[in-house]
């Protein structure tokens, strides 16, 4: 197992990172990567034995409780940390469905997770291409760099070339997963490739973008400041994967049981996520209520019946898909397919209307409130708190912490990345869609119907 030392020691492996059109000398110096890597360093040092094998959160549950219990646990060692497990049951779910068509490919899939586990070291998804022209196939794109595919061959590997994009803290880990973004056809052979990638490759460039705030320390960002992860650009300049790194290589049939297996593990950990989420915003709209006085006005109990309601029906699907989870071949456990995909649909698509909701009942004063500096300045700071002040039981400063929590939540540059990601992440929505029709009993349902209508139906 890795301290948090050794974690920081690691970057310093000649990786090739670009913040804000600068190349990066040290990413643990950094003023904003920095931010982020002490993180990450915390989570190593919050469950390190010495005497340990292997990290805990690198476990794979082999039932439902094992499941349940390992969701919490990796939420709470951060984001890298999660990313790294859903790759581990990605490349196992992975492995289990292409177990007796690609043998070899599986060995090499079950040595690297055991040598991940070993390593204790961090991995990040790199899925989602550059695409270019949507209307136009992989295969068939006027730059065919437009789409990671292979372009050498040799006896000891391959070479690729191309780009991933939305790859959160890509540069904070120690290898990139890099898998096919969707299905392929006969003739995209060289697209249909999945390996996993070092960081510090020559060849790798990563470009990170943050919502990280530039004044942390002002207080004004309660949320996002502690919890910043750079999102990452990953650039594969002609890079060279030995053979034992490539867990699929041309076989076009297979190019979707990757993106499968990680769209499950990402949408769990996003349901799972805006299961905790809906229950924060319900707080934060009950709490915003009582400072305002206005919890036993009625359409701001309705409003609130209404989040509780939502937060439930998005807490049930969890519980659903875990508790109805499927053991694979390998033994692991890996959550339902239907009530996952439905129930991150459902989060996904009705988020707004709980932000939507708070906002209504906190007021103006999310984005209008002085800051909390304001408050330690003598000759403003008291009539700051005497007039933020409504519900006496709340004292000004008290309401104004709330709606600064609820804005930079909900309302401001993390608020945003927040509702792009809660779409995005995982597949967008229709992506859902179509993984629900498939895995829901339709048959039955429809014959249900056939019986109650009480007539014949043509086959």
């Amino acid at each position: 197992m890795k301290t948090g030392e050794q974690y920081l020691a690691s970057l310093d492996d000649g990786r090739k990172v670009w913040f804000e059109g600068e190349l990066v000398e040290r990413i643990a110096d950094h003023p904003i990567l920095g931010q982020s890597v002490k993180l990450i360093a915390e989570g190593y040092d919050k469950v390190y034995d010495p005497t340990g094998d292997h990290s805990p959160f690198s476990d794979v549950p082999t039932d439902a409780q094992g499941l349940r219990e390992h969701i919490d646990f990796v939420h709470d060692m951060g984001m890298l940390a999660h990313v790294t497990y859903t790759s581990i049951m990605t490349l196992l779910t992975a492995a289990g469905r292409i177990m007796d068509s690609c043998p070899e490919e599986v060995e090499r899939i079950n040595a690297f997770v055991a040598r991940a586990r070993a390593e204790d070291i961090r991995i990040t998804q790199c899925i989602t291409d550059a695409k270019g022209h949507r209307k136009v196939r992989p295969g068939q794109q006027e730059d065919p760099d437009s789409y990671v595919h292979v372009v050498e061959r040799r006896d000891d590997g391959v070479v690729v070339r191309g780009a991933k994009l939305h790859i959160t803290a890509a540069s904070l880990g120690h290898e990139l997963m890099v898998i096919p973004t969707k299905g392929m056809k006969p003739g995209e052979e060289d697209y249909a490739i999945a390996c996993m990638i070092p960081v510090n490759a020559p060849g790798v460039k990563i470009v990170d973008v943050s919502y990280a705030p530039r004044n942390a320390g002002s207080g004004t960002f309660p949320v996002s400041g502690p919890v910043s992860y750079p999102e990452s650009f990953v650039i594969l300049d002609d890079v060279f994967v030995p053979t034992e790194r490539i867990f699929l290589d041309g076989q076009t049939k297979y190019a979707t049981v990757f993106a499968h297996s990680l769209g499950l593990w990402e949408r769990l950990g996003g349901l799972s996520s805006m299961a905790d989420g809906a229950d924060l915003l319900v707080g934060l709209a009950q709490l915003i209520a009582q400072a305002n006085g206005t919890e036993s006005v009625a359409h701001v109990r309705d409003k609130i019946d209404d989040m509780i309601i939502q937060a439930t029906l998005i807490r049930a699907s969890l519980e659903a898909a875990i508790t109805h989870c499927h053991v694979g071949d390998n033994g692991a456990a890996f959550p339902d397919e239907l009530y996952t995909n439905a129930g991150k649909y459902y989060a996904a698509s009705h988020y707004d209307r709980l932000v939507q909701s708070l906002h209504d009942i906190a007021g103006g004063s999310i984005v209008t409130a002085p800051s909390l500096a304001d408050l330690q300045n003598p000759e403003i700071g008291p009539a700051v708190r005497k007039y933020m002040q409504g519900n006496p039981e709340f004292d000004g400063e008290t309401r104004l912490r709330l709606f600064h929590v609820i804005r930079d939540l909900t309302a401001d540059t993390y608020g945003g990345w927040r509702l792009v990601t809660n779409i995005q992440a995982g597949g967008g929505l229709y992506a859902q869609k179509i993984v629900t029709r498939k895995w829901y009993p339709m048959e039955s349902a429809v014959a249900r119907a056939k019986e109650l209508v009480g007539v014949p139906f043509a086959p």
